[in-house]
């Protein structure tokens, strides 16, 4: 059985503009588990970002509950929690990748990570060599990085972002259309790295409206108005559908197609 690790009550969120308020997200209920890779889709104008920032503590909805139940078995509701308290809260618990990098030009690649790093871990040397393996991992070698931003590619830039995305072991990393800035070669890398990530045990909650990307999730939910029309698990990701290599090929087209068949159900 799967383990819940966030759970909204009722999340609701208005804008308002002059005399106009606009409600984005409305009465929504979701549970997002432990080891998912959850995918959130919709049209533009749907409530896909705003709930995932509702979700991570980015910013807080206008009414409704939401709950983290933590990796120490403690129940945490962050609605009602000050700027403070949400900002230690995201240090201890979450990790973001952004689609703009928002990465440091005054800091190396590995202070860019590190920094982050600082904010809960004291120890330098450990976290350098924590930094250096996991930058390691997405292959930045260690005379890559000393590297500023400006002397990176946009892929390179986002390897890094998604280092210091999890760089304090978060116990879900939240994806806000994390490939919507690169190249075709740059987002199959990109996206290669998440998949990794939530292989190993990560969760993630990301953002999207390819479907290239919506494939590597094992959970697909489509918002539209601001409420859940309805989702679909296709199971853990199997690879490339088109890749003739790929050993479970017949599982990705499988895959591939399902979630075809749920997005044009969808309208999408």
């Amino acid at each position: 059985m799967k383990k819940r690790i966030i759970h909204t009550q009722d999340l609701c969120k208005s804008f308002t503009s002059g005399n106009v308020e606009q409600q984005v997200l409305k009465n929504l209920n979701l549970e997002i588990y432990k080891g998912d890779f959850t995918v959130i889709m919709g049209n533009s104008g749907s409530g896909k970002s705003t709930l995932l920032y509702a979700l991570s503590g980015m910013d807080t909805p206008s009414m409704g509950a939401i709950t983290y139940e933590t990796g120490d078995e403690e129940t945490t509701r962050i609605t009602g929690f000050n700027n403070d308290q949400l900002a230690r809260f995201r240090r201890d618990h979450v990790g973001f990748v952004f689609q703009q990098n928002y990465l440091n030009d005054s800091m190396s690649a590995l202070d860019n990570v590190m920094v982050v790093g600082l904010l809960k871990n004291s120890n330098r040397r450990e976290l350098a060599r924590k930094a250096k393996e996991l930058l390691h991992r997405v292959e930045i070698e260690e005379e890559d990085c000393g590297k500023f931003p400006t002397q990176m590619s946009g892929g390179m830039q986002q390897r890094v972002a998604v280092v210091r995305g999890v760089i304090n072991s978060p116990e879900v990393l939240f994806a806000d259309e994390p490939t919507g800035a690169l190249n075709s070669q740059n987002t199959e890398n990109v996206l290669n790295i998440l998949s990794d990530l939530n292989r190993e045990g990560q969760s993630i909650v990301m953002v999207t409206h390819t479907m290239a990307a919506a494939e590597r999730g094992n959970r697909i939910i489509y918002l539209a108005d601001g409420v859940i029309s309805d989702e679909i698990e296709l199971g853990p990701y199997a690879g490339n559908y088109k890749d003739e290599s790929n050993p479970d090929i017949d599982r990705a087209k499988e895959r591939h197609n399902d979630l075809k068949s749920f997005l044009q159900d969808m309208g999408w």
